[in-house]
């Protein structure tokens, strides 16, 4: 009898994993289903070059259907709910789709009305957010017109996709501002719910010291409860306040909507609780997760979505062969930190490893932990990549889903030293 893998999200990990199966059952009896809510897939890491004029939207979209390999159906619906006991999706066009795998690859979602005037007087005339093509876009248009004061980044609360997005906006506003000739004019701030510039203490106290050393204030442990558009403040649940001409905001995040209307499927902020090695669902043993949508303590970044998809497909094939399932992801992720002036910073890092200083992938490579121009070109590249190589699900040379050891060298953190496992 045909099998049938629906996957909910046809985003990287959605179609990267589509594309993945569709190669693997080749000539088999199995019926891979992906399913959106449109047809506008979206390369997310252009979104952080919009606002400076360095890409527009339009480069950046692409029709989800055309990313599918052949044989693969796309359904294009929103998602109202799913029954995990009858192992059905439902669909707001009316349709039910049976399965027997089902793939949560949904990501990530903004949730503005969560923190009090986000979305009120103000928004988009000087509060913006550059997390979609609409918000970067107006935000490009505000800053061309800028022409001093007090520029505040300000992220609410973590998990984020891409927690390096907001510092690398930091970076490249310092860049701008100077070609524009204004940097003078400009006071640029940086307002994070973190103990720290960043998650990890080795990047974090490098990525502080180059907010200091570009003149960026950083302002720690601020839990904004409000946005006051009007007023140009942000205010923290303990009422401290940070004032601002023109705010950049990072809004919480949660998983998709439906999430939240299928029963036993999520979490309180509607992420899939997800085994953080095999990428099975801890809700159903034939639900698999992938990317944003799940709640692994990873990063919620592209190069982390590409690096479970070699596991979470190997899962898949042995869950519907009843083989036993392989603890493949290590929390692998690495980040190009686009630092303005033609340059960026690269750092790689899994669950149980700090990032380290050295080369990646191996001892001949891309600096580690090091600002050159070779990785902001790298970082360019990416987007070649990512539309040629990762989301067809082909292998990448010299890439691996696990962390590589070779090229690093142990770094001190916090008074102790992590040595990466060889």
């Amino acid at each position: 009898m045909a099998k049938r893998v629906v996957i909910l999200g046809g985003g990287t990990g959605g179609t990267l994993v589509a594309n993945r199966l569709r190669r693997l059952f080749s000539g088999t009896d199995v019926e891979l289903v992906v399913v959106d809510q449109n047809d506008r897939h979206v390369y997310q890491p252009g979104l952080l070059f919009v606002p400076f004029g360095l890409a527009h939207s339009e480069d950046i979209v692409r029709p989800r259907q055309r990313q599918l390999h052949d044989g693969i159906k796309f359904h294009e619906s929103g998602i109202e709910r799913v029954e995990i006991g009858a192992n059905e999706v439902h669909l707001h066009d009316g349709s039910v789709l049976g399965y027997d795998v089902l793939v949560v690859a949904t990501g990530a979602s903004l949730i503005l009305e969560e923190t009090e005037g986000l979305a009120g007087p103000g928004w988009m005339d000087k509060v913006f957010t550059f997390y979609t093509p609409e918000g970067a876009g107006a935000l490009e248009a505000a800053l061309a017109t800028f022409d001093g004061g007090r520029v505040v980044v300000n992220v609410v609360d973590m998990p984020i996709k891409c927690p390096v997005a907001p510092l690398e906006f930091c970076f490249l506003a310092d860049w701008y501002f100077h070609e524009r000739g204004i940097r003078d004019r400009v006071e640029l701030t940086y307002v994070t719910p973190l103990d720290g510039a960043f998650t990890k203490p080795v990047a974090s106290k490098q990525l502080g010291g180059m907010l200091a050393d570009k003149n960026i204030e950083l302002v720690t442990e601020f839990n904004t409860s409000e946005v006051d558009g009007a007023g140009g403040r942000l205010i923290s649940y303990d009422q401290r306040e940070v004032p601002f001409d023109l705010a950049v905001v990072i809004p919480l995040h949660g998983g998709a909507s439906y999430v939240g209307r299928s029963i036993g499927l999520g979490d309180a902020l509607n992420f899939v609780p997800t085994d953080e090695h095999t990428l099975q669902s801890k809700v159903a043993d034939n639900v698999f997760v992938i990317g944003d949508a799940a709640n692994v303590p990873a990063s919620k970044a592209g190069s982390v979505t590409h690096f479970e998809g070699e596991t979470l497909v190997e899962n898949v094939r042995r869950h519907l062969a009843g083989e036993p399932l392989i603890d493949g992801f290590d929390g692998h992720a690495n980040c190009f930190i686009e630092t303005g002036f033609h340059k960026a910073l690269l750092i790689d890092f899994n669950y149980d490893t700090e990032p380290l200083t050295g080369h990646y992938p191996g001892r001949v490579g891309l600096p580690l932990l090091k600002q050159s121009r070779l990785n902001h070109l790298g970082k360019l590249l990416f987007q070649s990549v990512y539309w040629h190589g990762l989301l067809p699900g082909r292998d990448i040379p010299g890439i691996g889903a696990t962390m590589p050891s070779s090229g690093k060298i142990p770094v001190a953190a916090t008074g102790a030293t992590t040595t990466p496992k060889e």
